[in-house]
């Protein structure tokens, strides 16, 4: 099973419908908080139709009974509030905003453990367990004021990899790996 991990939308709806089509035959997509504004859920829900969406909720989702209700009429979409954990492809995952909140989780317990939150790519193991965060969909770093590569990830549950995008100037995503020292 292949899932699609994205994180930060902010509202930018342009940059959203340019990764929906890049995260190909994902089967799952997984976000990790700050769509912002209700209606980017339904974007997201009509966007990808292949298989569930789990949402996770950010410090930046301001209305989030209205989210809430743009989601339950879409029966692929659910909301879990500040953390999902949960099997998908055979894997543990827990999906958090927060990186404060993912540094506690047991690595050992899961074999995924997402976040987005600081805008920042972000892919580490420790023992069998994945720490991911996709980077920000909406291309840009609030810290340092600064424009970023808008980049996801899509994670292959039977090999237990994760492959790293951005989109690409002309359309369509390209690797990505995160930003060069």
């Amino acid at each position: 099973m292949r899932i699609a991990i994205l994180s930060d939308i902010h509202d930018n709806i342009w940059t959203l419908a340019a990764v929906l089509p890049a995260i190909g035959q994902a089967e799952a997509l997984v976000f990790c908080g700050d769509l912002c504004s209700p209606f980017v859920v339904n974007q997201l829900a009509e966007g990808y139709q292949k298989g569930p969406i789990h949402i996770v909720f950010g410090n930046n989702d301001g209305d989030t009974f209205l989210i809430s209700k743009n989601a339950s009429a879409f029966e692929h979409v659910q909301i879990h509030g500040e953390l999902f954990r949960g099997v998908l492809g055979g894997k543990r995952f827990a999906v958090t905003h927060y990186p404060s909140l993912a540094n506690t989780m047991d690595m050992g317990t899961f074999d995924v453990v997402c976040y987005g939150h600081d805008h920042t790519y972000h892919l580490s193991r420790r023992g069998n367990t994945l720490k991911l965060n996709p980077g920000p969909v909406m291309g840009y770093l609030p810290s340092e004021r600064r424009t970023v590569p808008a980049s996801f990830m899509i994670y292959d549950a039977a090999r237990h990899e994760v492959e790293g995008y951005q989109l690409a100037e002309g359309g369509g995503a390209v690797p990505y790996f995160g930003e060069k020292e």
